[in-house]
């Protein structure tokens, strides 16, 4: 057909498109990595690259949402408050003295399964102190996560809630229509494992 390009249309397209992305933020972290842009460096760069995209193939992560600009507003300023929060709370748990903090592993079942969901939703969960990402389950869509400091059955449901909410405000920002209605209207499977 006159006009179209098949390296830009269709999942051929898409693809290409990724793996040359993925390919310059190779080479721009291979040149920090030894300190200076020289020819040698860039070279070096594209070859390394190039092996580990061949030898350690990664499941093409789509984005298929929207950029949402009041949203994504709305989920910097919380992220930030939760991380001035949970860093003052740390911080006095580790000046109390004579006080050993409890925690735990919960398993929390997000809502939308999506690679890119997962992996936003357990990277920005391993900022803020006090929690931490231990596994993922991808079929399953389940993160489990260490959290710091829960005293019972109430703490570890306003971590799950907590979480979810992490979600939800990922969703509003970058997520697509329909991910969006599932965040809205699904329940939220409330997990019994401590």
């Amino acid at each position: 057909m006159a006009g179209t390009d098949p390296e830009r249309t269709g999942p051929t397209g898409i693809r290409w498109r990724d793996q040359a992305i993925a390919v310059g933020w190779l080479v721009l972290v291979w040149n920090l990595l030894w300190g200076e842009f020289t020819w040698g460096n860039l070279l070096g760069g594209l070859l390394v690259a190039g092996a580990v995209l061949v030898f350690f193939p990664l499941p093409p992560v789509t984005f298929a949402g929207r950029l949402r600009p009041r949203a994504l507003l709305v989920f910097c300023v919380r992220f930030a408050v939760e991380l001035v929060s949970a860093s003052a709370h740390v911080a006095r748990i580790a000046v109390q003295p004579g006080y050993r903090p409890r925690s735990a592993i919960i398993a929390v079942p997000l809502r939308v399964r999506t690679d890119l969901n997962l992996t936003l939703t357990a990277e920005v969960l391993s900022l803020v102190p006090g929690t931490l990402i231990v596994e993922v389950d991808r079929d399953a869509g389940i993160l489990y996560v260490h959290v710091l400091d829960v005293r019972g059955p109430a703490d570890l449901a306003a971590c799950r809630e907590r979480i979810h909410g992490v979600e939800e405000r990922i969703v509003r920002a970058v997520g697509s229509d329909a991910e969006l209605r599932r965040v809205r209207t699904e329940p939220v499977e409330r997990g019994t494992e401590p």
